[in-house]
């Protein structure tokens, strides 16, 4: 008997450097694909309807993520355009920079849109503080990885 499961695992590391470029703080955390996002990553893999993830954001919620969410809990500043996204076998990475003045605060959440507004999430993480000065630049880079087991 064939017996197939496919699991998603997700994974972001953050970077926050000071305004001259030093690196203030650096993580790792792990992320939930949420309900509405296994429901696009399905649409996807029918036809190409649903339109692509495009936006990150970073928020203040202290929620703990979960399947049924549909948005940050509490949005600092707007969704940022991806600066990229790529795919290599079966992971896909996503980057996106929050400028100076871009996400501001006490960062706890985050998550990947399919729109500037609105539209579809597909993860969402909580994490313990990052905090992000006004001056500070922060990279979030998000990898999806696939896998059979």
């Amino acid at each position: 008997m064939l017996n197939d499961q496919i699991k998603l695992m997700g994974n972001l590391d953050i970077i926050v450097k000071s305004g001259d470029g030093q690196v203030k703080e650096q993580r790792s955390e792990k992320n939930l694909v949420v309900t509405a996002g296994l429901g696009f990553i399905a649409s996807r893999m029918k036809d190409a309807t649903a339109d692509a993830m495009t936006h990150m954001a970073v928020g203040s919620g202290s929620t703990a993520a979960a399947a049924g969410d549909t948005d940050l809990g509490s949005i600092l500043g707007s969704r940022e355009a991806l600066d990229s996204s790529t795919v290599s076998g079966a992971t896909i990475t996503y980057i996106s920079s929050f400028e100076a003045g871009d996400g501001t605060g006490a960062i706890t959440e985050a998550g990947i849109f399919n729109a500037a507004s609105s539209g579809t999430m597909l993860c969402r993480t909580v994490f313990s503080t990052v905090n992000k000065a006004s001056d500070d630049t922060m990279t979030i880079t998000w990898t999806i990885t696939l896998s059979a087991s």
